[in-house]
């Protein structure tokens, strides 16, 4: 493993470490590059805050210690600014403009509600198709606009339906990755916690389509980064599909969308 691009930080209330500790934690693994991308502050309408985001009173700080890092380190590591984002069609165009002032190097398309009242986390079990059918949806479109680097933990969905029907869903979610060039990320966390994703039966489509794959940590503590017996495991998971990561992944620039 040669690069994360999924790192998170104390500021979103649910990481700990200090950012030095995940870089130097990084370099300690043999990462040639580390992209930081905690949960984006999101401009709601009525003003409130998600609990498991960076604080908008938080913002300047995050980017700046980044870029410092980036900065202190740029002999040893290659530290990429990013954010983890889910694709809001009613917010997308505010949160892009928050954060345009910012050298913002990519942003990680995870949808872990399908539309910003984030009522339902996508985690949850749920059998109802139409829920599926949405979930896809949604990340299709935000793939299409051309502003996500990787589509993060892609089987996050937790379908308890129809095996027939997650089929018919998560194969049309992969050729659209596929077709625009969009890696999917297989979870780390997901493997290390043992949660409902990575799951089997996505994978195994995602195989048979060979679809553009790359492992992230999704660390939230330093000792998550490029754990070796977790990144075993994830190796081990991926062959089993046919499916060979990539070492790196080309970022795109999401204001050029």
């Amino acid at each position: 493993m040669l690069a994360n691009y999924h790192t998170h930080t104390a500021r979103c209330g649910h990481a700990v470490g200090t950012d030095r500790a995940y870089v130097e934690t990084a370099i300690a693994c043999g990462l040639h590059t580390l992209g930081f991308s905690d949960h984006v502050p999101m401009p709601f309408s009525d003003g409130h805050e998600s609990r498991f985001r960076v604080p908008l009173r938080l913002l300047d700080d995050y980017v700046m210690s980044v870029l410092s890092l980036k900065r202190e380190y740029a002999n040893e590591i290659e530290i990429r600014l990013g954010f983890e984002a889910e694709y809001y069609p009613d917010l997308f165009p505010a949160m892009l403009d928050l954060l345009k002032p910012y050298p913002v190097d990519y942003l990680l398309l995870a949808q872990h509600f399908v539309d910003s009242s984030e009522r339902v986390y996508n985690t949850n079990p749920q059998a109802d198709e139409t829920s599926l059918v949405w979930y896809v949806d949604r990340c299709l479109a935000g793939m299409r606009t051309g502003a996500f680097s990787c589509l993060a933990h892609p089987d996050l969905f937790h379908f308890t339906g129809k095996p027939a029907v997650y089929r018919r869903e998560m194969t049309r979610l992969c050729a659209g990755a596929k077709e625009l060039g969009i890696p999917l990320e297989i979870n780390l966390l997901g493997l290390r916690e043992h949660k409902n994703y990575p799951c089997a039966a996505f994978w195994k489509i995602a195989g048979a389509l060979q679809c553009l794959t790359v492992l992230g940590c999704d660390a939230h503590t330093p000792e998550n980064l490029a754990d070796p017996k977790n990144l075993r495991k994830a190796e081990a998971f991926a062959k089993r599909y046919g499916i060979v990561p990539l070492p790196d992944i080309s970022l795109r620039n999401p204001f050029r969308a």
